[in-house]
């Protein structure tokens, strides 16, 4: 029988038991080993805390193009400006917005072989914390108008994110003890105190596809709803899992 690689085998054989070490390693890791010790009972159990978002997050880019790299700064800059008007506007000091990244890169003609630098293109990414969810309509809406940013995304979290997951712990906790007291039971045991217990967290991460704004001259949208109107936001979800050892009496 012939195995063959793509590139060098040797290479290829090194690379892969490499990556089955590596997830070895990160599963032994995650999981805990314990030793049986007698009359005790291990269990596992997932809890969750769902709860309605206290912040909306508006994520958007503002980027411009030129021919010099100065114009597409001084572009960006009055788009800047034109994004600092808006929260103004809706009584937001633009000090609350927050700069993610600032780019300034050269635009290549790749068709050409010199690769001729035919442009430049000045990047730079917002986001906004908002905790009055009534802004969220009215701030989308005007930076369309504006003509600031090609998309926009929002997204909702919780501010106090580690109260929610000591809601999630207690949850499967709660789980796991009554697993524990019905094998006690079953047994004809007593359940005796926590002898050991470990707890993993996660946060449920929604990504939201940017809204692309589609060519051609923006449309009046003063009478228009906004696409959040009416609509509820959805619930943060937070799970843990517990793992837990009591002593059986």
């Amino acid at each position: 029988m012939q195995i063959s690689f793509w590139g060098n085998p040797m290479k290829s054989i090194a690379l892969i038991l490499c990556t089955v070490v590596m997830l070895a390693a990160f599963a032994i890791a995650q999981a805990p080993t314990l030793t049986a010790l007698p009359n005790t009972v291990f269990v596992g159990a997932d809890g969750k805390f769902e709860t309605a978002p206290d912040t909306a997050m508006i994520q958007f880019n503002i980027s411009t193009q030129a021919d010099t790299a100065k114009a597409a700064y001084e572009q960006a800059s009055k788009a800047a400006e034109a994004t600092r008007q808006v929260l103004r506007a809706n009584s937001i000091d633009p000090k609350s917005a927050e700069i993610g990244f600032f780019s300034v890169n050269p635009m290549y003609d790749w068709k050409n072989p010199k690769r001729k630098v035919i442009g430049y293109q000045v990047t730079t990414s917002v986001s906004l914390k908002l905790r009055d969810f009534a802004k969220i309509g009215p701030i989308t809406q005007q930076l369309a108008d504006a003509d600031v940013s090609e998309s926009q995304a929002l997204s909702y979290t919780l501010e106090n994110i580690d109260e929610a997951k000591t809601k999630a712990v207690a949850d499967a906790y709660r789980r796991a003890r009554a697993s524990a007291q019905a094998l006690a039971t079953a047994s004809g045991r007593t359940l005796g105190e926590l002898s050991y217990a470990s707890v993993d967290t996660a946060e449920n991460i929604r990504i939201f596809a940017p809204m692309q704004r589609k060519g051609g001259p923006m449309m009046a949208m003063d009478s228009v709803a906004p696409p959040t109107q009416e609509f509820t936001p959805q619930e943060v979800t937070v799970t843990a899992h517990v793992n837990a050892m009591f002593v059986l009496k």
